[in-house]
């Protein structure tokens, strides 16, 4: 944040709590997805295809998120553009690790290998 001249600042810190909320729902999602797949096919099938299902959904939120922090950015003065910047670099990160990572950690544990049951 000193790298962008923005100060903590309460609206801040209720900006990070924003994005841990959306981390934590763009999870939920990806989740509830592999659960509705599973229903219908192998395990392996439900983790890809839950994955690409959700991720239109999780995009979605997370663009239309931050047009809405961008026009904060835009209008705001001192702490609505501090929500705006922790708000902006919280959904560009949850974003990259709820379908980069979480999906990279899924595939290392799952990936390649034969299951018979997947419990979510």
């Amino acid at each position: 944040m000193s790298l962008l001249g923005a100060t903590l600042t309460l609206p801040g810190i209720a900006g990070i709590v924003l994005t841990v909320g959306m981390a934590v729902d763009a999870n939920v999602l990806i989740f509830a997805r592999i659960r509705e797949e599973l229903k219908e096919k192998d395990p392996q099938s439900a983790i890809h295809d839950g994955f690409s299902r959700a991720f239109v959904t999780i995009f979605d939120a997370n663009v239309t998120t931050l047009i809405a922090a961008l026009i904060l950015y835009i209008i705001g003065t001192g702490p609505v553009k501090g929500f705006a910047i922790t708000l902006s670099i919280g959904i560009i990160t949850s974003m990259f690790t709820a379908i980069m990572c979480t999906r990279a950690m899924v595939n290392l544990i799952y990936g390649n290998k034969n299951i018979k049951e997947l419990k979510i």
